[in-house]
C-alpha cells in the first residue's frame, strides 16, 4: 500500500487534482478584487496564483520534466506565495504603519530571495518525484527570512481578527496557509508524499475560508 502512495502515478494524480482545485479559487479571488478593488484580495489572489504555479511545476516534476531554471522558479513561488498572503492579511488590521513596515520588509526580503536564487547553483533535488534535496545555504537562509516572519504575521492577524470578529473563516484561511507552507517542509524528509497531502488539505481549508 505504501508503494502505491509513493508511486509516480499517485504523485501525478495528486498534483493535477490540487491544481484543478487551485485555479478556480485563484480566479474567484481575482474576480473579487476587480469587483471590490480591495488590496487584501489583490495580494491573496497573487498568492493563490503563485501557489498554482508551484503546483503546476510539481506536475512537470512528477513527469520527470526538470531543469535548474524551473526549480528556481518553484522555490521563488513557494517563498512569495506565503508573503503575498501575509501582506494581504495585514490590510485587515487597518493599521497603515504595520502595512507599510511589512511592505518594506516584503520588498527587501524579496530582493534577497531573488538574489540568492540568481547566484546559487542548484542541482537535481528531486527525490521520489518531489522536491527534496540539499539546497544551497544562501537559498535556505533567504527563503527562511522571507517565509517565517510571513507565517508569524499570518498567525498574529488570525488571532487578532478572530478576537475582534469571531470570524471562523479567517482561522480556516490561516490554517490552510500554515499547512501548505509549513507542514510539507517539516515532514517531507520522513514522508515525501506528505507534501501533497498537506497541499490538498490546505487548499480545501482555503476554499472554506475564502468562500
Amino acid at each position: 500500500m505504501s508503494s502505491i502512495f509513493s508511486s509516480e502515478v499517485f504523485v501525478e494524480f495528486s498534483t493535477i487534482l490540487i491544481f484543478l482545485l487551485t485555479v478556480p479559487l485563484a480566479s474567484l479571488m481575482t474576480y473579487k478584487f476587480f469587483k471590490k478593488k480591495a488590496k487584501s484580495q489583490l495580494a491573496w489572489s497573487l498568492g493563490l496564483w503563485l501557489f498554482g504555479v508551484g503546483v503546476l511545476l510539481e506536475i512537470l516534476f512528477s513527469f520527470n520534466f526538470y531543469n535548474a531554471f524551473l526549480i528556481k522558479v518553484y522555490l521563488a513561488s513557494v517563498a512569495f506565495l506565503v508573503s503575498f498572503l501575509a501582506l494581504g492579511s495585514t490590510v485587515l488590521l487597518k493599521n497603515k504603519k504595520v502595512f507599510s513596515y511589512y511592505g518594506i520588509f516584503f520588498i527587501l526580503s524579496a530582493i534577497f530571495v531573488v538574489y540568492s536564487l540568481i547566484v546559487s547553483t542548484i542541482g537535481n533535488v528531486l527525490t521520489n518525484y518531489v522536491v527534496f534535496g540539499v539546497l544551497p545555504l544562501l537559498v535556505v537562509i533567504s527563503s527562511s527570512v522571507m517565509t517565517f516572519p510571513a507565517a508569524a504575521m499570518l498567525i498574529a492577524v488570525a488571532v487578532i481578527s478572530y478576537r475582534k470578529t469571531s470570524n471562523k473563516k479567517m482561522l480556516s484561511i490561516i490554517a490552510g496557509v500554515v499547512i501548505v507552507s509549513v507542514a510539507g517542509s517539516l515532514y517531507i524528509a520522513h514522508f515525501p508524499t506528505f507534501l501533497y497531502y498537506s497541499e490538498f488539505i490546505g487548499i480545501l481549508l482555503l476554499w472554506l475560508g475564502f468562500i
